[in-house]
């Protein structure tokens, strides 16, 4: 009996040291009514009973305010409950405030600024995206929320910025089309940022579509537009990177690209952060303005930054018909076996050989035996059949030395002919169709 009595006791001690040590918890003088009320107002948000819920939660924020950061989460979603479920538009909007002071409670008492902004950030857009008069506010409210979490900012508050930038402007806000680009770049910023970490790909891009749209919905962004507004700017400061990348995506969604603004920001870019399509899209432009020799050295460059074959392939190909348009026919050939080296099926790398083939009977004339000055056609030929090229094909069949002339210099169809000069191909005898 006395043991029995000794293992109650030790058992009743027990479960106090359990309760008294339980960690996080700041139970206050009445710790009784504390505990019955905490039990009530839960078991009450449980069944989604949040007006049952509430008498218990006012009195643990009034009288225990700093019990335990559960109060202030599970305060929140009593709150919202019911504001979603209040008929009363003023009662609602009272509903809505103390849901969001909830949110500055609990940071009050239990800091975690970032995480819990971060949280606060949606709701309260949902709460004041019509309120014009609060648009300030939320406004400053997510750039703390961006400043604090960065790439741990809530996708969700991602397009609510946007969204709180365009309803301002769009309601007689004190915001310049220059101070919107600046909020754009901000949210933009986050969202490259998710992007490197590779996760969840398809939802941020189509946020940044959306973004985007917004941008456009909010500004009129033109040529016009980013040439008076930013490029001034940039020649001011060439090594501004940031402003550099912002002036390049609005040229590339406005379609600017033949500004010589777009040449100099994608410069500035691709020197600190390169990458294939840009070096390419310098090269190709270049290119087009005759300066093949400075856009050889972005083809090259961009060769190195491809990340598979077929885009090598594309480069190499770019680089030939640069070279065959400025008459370098063993450069152009060159580049395009390089093309086909990288992808064999590519089949204008064929073509583009064949041409220059083609065109080079005057170049490689010896002028003593037609025949061997006509195989060039032939070599041609061999190069369209290839590609698949059948026009090519018969344009240079139409070439081939005749029957009489193959007889005349003592040959036959099917031997096999040397071409000289640069071509320096071995080809199969054929005539000229009758």
């Amino acid at each position: 009996m006395k043991k029995t009595w000794i293992f109650s006791l030790l058992f009743f001690l027990g479960i106090q040291l359990v309760a008294v040590a339980q960690p996080g918890w700041n139970w206050p003088e009445d710790r009784a009514t504390a505990e019955e009320k905490n039990a009530l107002y839960t078991d009450f948000l449980k069944q989604d009973n949040f007006k049952a819920a509430l008498p218990h939660l006012d009195w643990l924020l009034a009288n225990a305010p700093d019990l335990n950061e559960s109060l202030y989460i599970n305060g929140a979603k009593i709150y919202e409950g019911l504001a979603d479920n209040e008929p009363d538009a003023a009662k609602t909007v009272q509903y809505q405030e103390q849901a969001l002071s909830m949110y500055d409670k609990r940071i009050q008492y239990f800091g975690n600024e970032g995480d819990v902004l971060n949280r606060k950030g949606y709701t309260a857009y949902k709460y004041y995206k019509d309120n014009k008069a609060k648009y300030p506010d939320l406004i400053k409210m997510f750039e703390k929320v961006y400043e604090l979490n960065g790439v741990n900012t809530l996708d969700n508050n991602l397009l609510a910025f946007m969204d709180v930038v365009r309803r301002f402007k769009l309601t007689g806000g004190a915001i310049t089309d220059v101070q919107v680009l600046d909020y754009y770049d901000e949210i933009m910023a986050i969202i490259d940022l998710k992007k490197a970490t590779g996760k969840n790909l398809d939802r941020i891009e189509k946020i940044s579509e959306n973004i985007d749209k917004l941008l456009t919905a909010t500004v009129t962004v033109d040529c016009e537009f980013v040439e008076n507004n930013l490029g001034p700017k940039l020649k001011a400061d060439p090594t501004d990177l940031k402003l550099a990348k912002k002036i390049l995506q609005l040229q590339l969604t406005g379609k600017c690209t033949d500004s010589p603004l777009f040449m100099t920001s994608s410069k500035i870019v691709n020197e600190k952060e390169p990458t294939y399509s840009l070096t390419k899209v310098i090269a190709q432009k270049l290119a087009a303005e005759g300066k093949n020799e400075e856009a050889f050295k972005y083809y090259n460059q961009a060769v190195e930054l491809a990340d598979d074959n077929q885009k090598k392939a594309e480069i190499y190909y770019d680089m030939a018909r640069i070279n065959a348009s400025d008459g370098q026919k063993v450069s152009a050939r060159a580049n395009a076996r390089k093309a086909l080296s990288m992808d064999p099926s590519f089949s204008d790398a064929y073509t583009l050989i064949g041409n220059l083939y083609l065109t080079s009977y005057e170049d490689c004339r010896g002028g003593e035996s037609k025949v061997k000055d006509r195989a060039v056609y032939i070599a041609a030929y061999e190069m369209y059949k290839k590609a698949g090229n059948s026009q090519g094909m018969e344009k240079a069949k139409e070439q081939f030395p005749s029957i009489g002339e193959i007889f005349e210099e003592g040959m036959k169809e099917g031997d096999v002919l040397s071409v000289g000069c640069w071509v320096q191909e071995s080809v199969t005898l054929q005539r000229r169709p009758a």
